[in-house]
Parts: structure tokens; sequence; C-alpha cells
């Protein structure tokens, strides 16, 4: 749905501890703000919504591992458990053979920024749909 709009293929779901989805959100950085992550508006919607036991019980699902915004976001508002299918080092390979330009940032890891959080992935199920999605991206 983000590549269709023009956008690069992020995506993410905040769940609830109960197994409701709270939250969706892609990435909508086309339109020339490079902040519109899913998983910053995910932890903006979290605390306008929710309390922080319940940001604390939740999980993030996303198609691509946190960047250094989007995790310290995550970490100041005391959000729980993040799932990530892809990896920053596994973009940034993909980028490199694609030929395109770099992230920019410094590629850290979601523990790097938020040492102590609950964190699962890159899932390597995923890997290879991911990465034909940054292939089909726009630049």
């Amino acid at each position: 749905m983000a590549v269709e709009a023009g956008d690069q293929p992020f995506g993410s779901i905040l769940v609830s501890a109960s197994g409701k989805i709270l939250f969706e959100g892609r990435n909508r950085v086309g339109r020339g703000d490079p902040t519109r992550h899913p998983e910053f508006a995910i932890v903006r919607w979290a605390a306008r919504n929710l309390s922080p036991d319940e940001r604390q019980a939740a999980t993030v699902y996303t198609s691509g591992e946190h960047c250094a915004m989007c995790a310290a976001a995550h970490g100041l508002a005391g959000m729980g458990r993040i799932v990530y299918a892809t990896s920053t080092v596994q973009l940034g390979d993909w980028l490199k053979e694609l030929g395109r330009p770099s992230l920019g940032i410094a590629p850290l890891r979601i523990t790097d920024v938020i040492p102590g959080a609950e964190v699962e992935g890159p899932v390597e199920n995923f890997a290879e749909e991911v990465r034909l999605l940054h292939s089909q991206a726009q630049r």
C-alpha cells in the first residue's frame, strides 16, 4: 500500500496485550516530511490514547527495524515489545545492491537506542518479500 502511494515500503501495527489491533500505519514520507514513519505515528497515537501500563503491555509489529528516531520515541513513551521483519543492516545492504543512496543516518539497532528493550527480529521468512518491495519503491 505504501509503495503504491509513492512512499517507502514500511508498515506497522500496534497490538494490545489482549491481541486487539489498536493502530495501523504506513510510511508517509513521499510528501516531503522525512519523519512520517509509521512507528513514530504509533508512539504519538499511543501517548494520546493509552495509559503508561497499556503502552508497556502493547506490542509493535513492523516491517523494518525502527530507525534511531523511532526507537528513541518508542523508549521515551514507555512502549513495550517490538517485533520487526527485517533489520536496518539488511535494508542498508539492499539499498547498496539496488544502487540507491544510503539512509543518511547511523544504522543503530533498537537496543543501541533503548538498552534493555524487548525486541524480536529479523524474521527471515519475510526478508525476500520486503527486499522486493524496496526494489519496487521509488527513490
